[in-house]
């Protein structure tokens, strides 16, 4: 399978396909309850709240900041950057999630309310905000590979004094079997970070023995590239999988138990 991700024109090509093939994003026609719920509590939650001034605040000051960092990129995604210096500015434009799906993280840990949450891929630390800032009593754990950036997200959600949070520096491969087994059970994850097959799979693989009835999965783009598209229909299709849900950007994946037979949709978002 192809590593690279898709070209623009490939991806626009894709993005149309799926917007044709989904479901309703209101959720007509939506027989499953827990998704009808899903997607009119969570997807379409029009509610503006604190947190997103708050973190967007943060952004907007991250925008504007040119100083250096070294960057270590421990896996697929920017490797071309891998070992040079970047702009505080640039990591923030190129790698953090804009903000519309960085709120719909946030809803979406309002809505579950998970106590453990884990983030493979911290950036410099505004999805983990988000994430932290929807349930107080929710313990973040975020995984960065990269030293510098790891150290600048840590003093970023100092800043907005989240405190339910714990940055972790080191590779996902290193850091996620301890962190696993000191947690013994994960409610909610957030995959976004080495964008490969086997790797996604790895990941996946390694969550599930922790994940229960009620655990959410999110998975980053899912449609970034050949090997991540083959990744995410893999994880669907496994057998504790209830339930997933594609809004083309991301992936939830769920393990519902009142779900007998395995549903899997396609939602415009």
């Amino acid at each position: 399978m192809e590593h690279r991700p898709f070209s623009v024109i490939t991806l626009a090509l894709r993005y149309l396909a799926y917007y044709v093939r989904a479901g309703n994003g209101k959720g007509h026609g939506i027989h499953s309850p827990f998704v009808y719920s899903f997607i009119r509590e969570v997807l379409n939650d029009r509610g503006h709240y604190y947190a997103y001034d708050q973190v967007e605040r943060l952004r907007k000051a991250l925008l504007k900041d040119n100083s250096l960092l070294p960057v270590t990129d421990l896996g697929a995604g920017s490797g071309k950057d891998s070992g040079s210096n970047r702009t505080v500015s640039s990591i923030v434009r190129h790698a953090a999630k804009p903000a519309k799906l960085a709120k719909l993280l946030f809803r979406v840990v309002n809505y579950f309310q998970p106590a453990s949450i884990i983030e493979l891929g911290t950036s410099l630390g505004i999805t983990a905000a988000y994430m932290a800032a929807a349930n107080a009593k929710a313990t973040v754990y975020t995984i960065e590979g990269s030293p510098a950036i790891a150290e600048k997200a840590a003093i970023n959600l100092q800043s907005l004094q989240l405190k339910n949070t714990e940055v972790l520096n080191g590779s996902f491969d290193e850091i996620l079997p301890g962190l696993l087994a000191k947690l013994g059970k994960v409610d909610m994850a957030y995959i976004d970070g080495n964008h490969r097959y086997e790797s996604t799979l790895r990941y996946f693989n390694e969550l599930l023995p922790f994940v229960r009835d009620y655990s959410v999965l999110v998975f980053d783009d899912i449609h970034w590239s050949e090997e991540m598209e083959a990744a995410w229909k893999t994880i669907r299709e496994h057998p504790s999988v209830s339930c997933s849900i594609d809004i083309f950007f991301l992936g939830f994946i769920f393990f519902r138990p009142e779900i007998k037979v395995p549903q899997h949709f396609e939602i415009r978002f």
